[in-house]
């Protein structure tokens, strides 16, 4: 997993900002009233679950935003398994700025860390296979960039990081072309990026094939007609398959022999891991 951090943190320096306005950090009646002024103290994130790890330099990022001076000391790193009970995160600082952070520190670590659990449990079914793992645009307004950086650390694959990365026709594409070769044809003058063209039946396919697309994206296709999709293609394009996906079906759609499994529910389906922030006595 090759990710530019400090340019991911960069991007979403101004999403972390809002987060922390949202929540009216720094008015944060309650910790004024409970904690004298200059009060230090020591706390520890821990795993209430095992889970696959995503978000440590987001985490940092946003304590110190609201403090520059506390220390975060993670002990494990974005990708790795962490079991549950375990300590991630320590740390020491002002007791006060610990607090008015935790919440939005942790709901990012908490939503990274399920997308990167549930992304590394599909990636384990499809093992021994030569299928990829991938994530698809549906993703929370806002927050992408971290989650397709939270679907990496499980393992996964991302597709397009947006509509203006790659293209990919789909059925009203063909509506409003008037058809498979006009669509493909159009977007072949226009772009010389690789053209994934969604496809429903044999016939589509076909069409596919002689418009010379470079990946053809099955839908909605159960294991056994990908199956005899991948053997009508031989080699043509790239295979993709998506939609009715889940970790149930995953491994057959993986022995199926498709190059690649584009799965939505790794991020709009995740649920957000179980992890805590408690201060040391």
């Amino acid at each position: 997993m090759t990710v530019n951090i400090q340019k991911l943190l960069h991007d979403i320096t101004p999403s972390l900002k809002d987060a922390l306005k949202e929540d009216a950090c720094h008015n944060d009646i309650t910790t004024s009233a409970c904690v004298i002024k200059g009060q230090t103290g020591e706390a520890a994130v821990i795993a209430k679950q095992d889970l696959t790890l995503a978000g440590l330099p987001v985490f940092a990022a946003v304590m110190r935003m609201v403090d520059r001076t506390i220390r975060v000391i993670p002990h494990y790193k974005d990708g790795q398994t962490v079991k549950k009970g375990n300590v991630i995160i320590s740390l020491r600082g002002k007791s006060a700025a610990i607090l008015r952070a935790e919440r939005v520190a942790l709901n990012y670590l908490q939503r990274l860390c399920g997308i990167a659990t549930l992304t590394a449990r599909f990636v384990k079914e499809a093992e021994g296979s030569k299928a990829a793992i991938l994530d698809t645009r549906k993703t929370t307004p806002g927050l992408r960039l971290m989650e397709k950086y939270a679907v990496r650390c499980g393992g996964g694959q991302n597709h397009r990081m947006d509509l203006a990365h790659m293209p990919l026709i789909k059925e009203n594409h063909i509506r409003a072309a008037g058809g498979i070769a006009n669509a493909v044809a159009r977007v072949k003058r226009m772009r010389k990026r690789p053209v994934i063209l969604e496809v429903t039946n044999r016939d589509e396919v076909m069409q596919g094939l002689r418009a010379g697309v470079d990946i053809l994206l099955l839908d909605n296709m159960t294991p056994a007609q990908a199956r005899a999709m991948v053997k009508l293609i031989n080699g043509r394009a790239l295979v993709e398959v998506s939609g009715g996906v889940n970790l149930r079906t995953v491994k057959r759609f993986a022995r199926t022999g498709v190059d690649r499994i584009s799965v939505g529910a790794l991020t709009h389906s995740a649920t957000a891991a179980d992890i805590s922030l408690l201060f040391r006595d």
